[in-house]
């Protein structure tokens, strides 16, 4: 059976993962961070408060993907959020994080390791990480951002001009911890004209116990002005932005903190499901390649899956 690496273990890479094993397969996850989830991240402090600085909720158009979230359902990592109008949401439980938990129950995941290269060699796919440790496959799947996974990838020509035309837009968050109640009481607000575009009182999501938990998510033009200040800085320019669209006096706040997405929203998407080399050894997919949803990143990862197990 080929053997696999897969380079992050974000909803795409983990998607990838997820099918190759319950198809058999003994697939090796390597992420550079200290938990799975990428973007489906949760933040969590002393007790109960914690908050989703990263993808709000999610939506399941796909049927493949509705299967999943039912299954997650099931087993009481999600549960539907009753806000807004439109698609049903979902949120992870006790925290959007919890998704990607489930996906990677079981899969042999390593954390703490950074990919600088892939390359082929001898006839195989090589992942190099941390600059020096290399590690062999016969199909790797990169599954960063769009830019990042370029700059994995230079040595593949076959690959540079499939991420020309990908763009971004970047998201800066801000996570605060209230003690005192808000007066207007909403669960989410959502303005893209409005300086913080996002606004969600984390703690009225269903499977929180945690009190005062509001995340703040600021425009696409506010979040690139201001992306390269260091997240104090950031941390203080958005805190009374948050404070003003609350109504609330300065000293309720007794937790604050920022956080940056470089590569938070896709805007202009590759328009497939993914890209590979002619001989089906190096893959690269995300939510790059279809849109900005959790549910488009798992698309690409287990189309990929897919792929793999039917190439001969």
């Amino acid at each position: 059976m080929p053997s696999v690496g897969i380079i992050g273990s974000g909803m795409a890479g983990l998607a990838c993962a997820r099918h190759l094993a319950d198809a058999g397969w003994s697939p090796v996850v390597f992420d550079k961070g200290r938990g799975v989830g990428g973007r489906v991240a949760t933040r969590r402090l002393d007790g109960d408060v914690q908050f989703d600085h990263g993808a709000q909720y999610v939506t399941a158009r796909d049927q493949g993907f509705r299967s999943v979230i039912a299954n997650m359902s099931k087993s009481g990592a999600a549960i539907r959020w009753n806000v807004g109008s439109g698609d049903p949401r979902f949120v992870g439980t006790p925290g959007m994080a919890n998704l990607a938990k489930y996906l990677a129950k079981g899969l042999d995941v390593r954390q703490g390791m950074t990919a600088t290269a892939v390359r082929r060699s001898d006839g195989r796919s090589e992942i190099v990480v941390d600059g020096e440790v290399s590690h062999y496959f016969d199909r790797v799947v990169v599954t960063a951002p769009a830019p990042q996974a370029l700059a994995l990838l230079e040595t593949q020509e076959t690959f540079l001009s499939d991420f020309a035309d990908v763009k971004y837009e970047p998201c800066l968050t801000l996570m605060a911890n209230l003690n005192t109640e808000v007066s207007e009481g909403f669960s989410c607000r959502s303005d893209s004209d409005a300086e913080l575009a996002w606004i969600a009182n984390d703690s009225s999501k269903p499977g929180r116990t945690g009190k005062g938990c509001w995340v703040a998510q600021a425009n696409a033009g506010w979040s690139a002005v201001n992306l390269e200040l260091d997240l104090n800085s950031i941390k203080t320019k958005m805190l009374p932005l948050l404070i003003r669209e609350l109504g609330i006096a300065a000293d309720a706040v007794v937790h604050s903190a920022a956080h940056r997405w470089r590569f938070a929203k896709v805007v202009q998407p590759l328009g497939r499901r993914f890209v590979r080399n002619a001989d089906a050894t190096i893959y690269a997919g995300g939510d790059w390649c279809l849109g900005a949803r959790v549910e488009a990143a798992w698309m690409s990862g287990d189309a990929i899956a897919r792929d793999i197990l039917e190439a001969p």
